[in-house]
């Protein structure tokens, strides 16, 4: 699948912060909620974008200590996305704790 955020991708996403970046990945976290049950198309690609964004944000070599955290997101995004079967993981969670950067980001503007 081509790239959904070319322009991030080539070098954008490395002039936003950790928070900014996170609560980007956040929006489509949000949006998987939104679309979850109603309709399967725009709920994976937006499953697609999230991790798009969130291996950006790993690749990122300004985070290299938040890495593990950041995996671990990654982890629970897919868990999510498999119906928390390994982990648990659900998206009213991952939007909760995507939510804080989204918060965090607004108020630093």
């Amino acid at each position: 699948m081509a790239s959904q955020h070319a322009s991030l991708a080539v070098g954008r996403w490395q002039t936003l912060s950790v928070v900014e970046q996170l609560a980007n990945v956040g929006s489509e976290v949000g949006r998987m909620r939104r679309w979850q049950g109603k309709d399967a198309q725009l709920y994976e690609h937006a499953f697609v974008r999230a991790l798009e964004l969130l291996d950006l944000t790993i690749g990122d070599q300004r985070w290299t200590g938040r890495r593990k955290e950041l995996t671990r997101a990654r982890e629970l995004l897919c868990d999510a996305m498999q119906g928390g079967k390994e982990y648990g993981g659900d998206l009213e969670s991952l939007d909760r704790y995507f939510l804080t950067f989204a918060v965090a980001a607004r108020a630093g503007r």
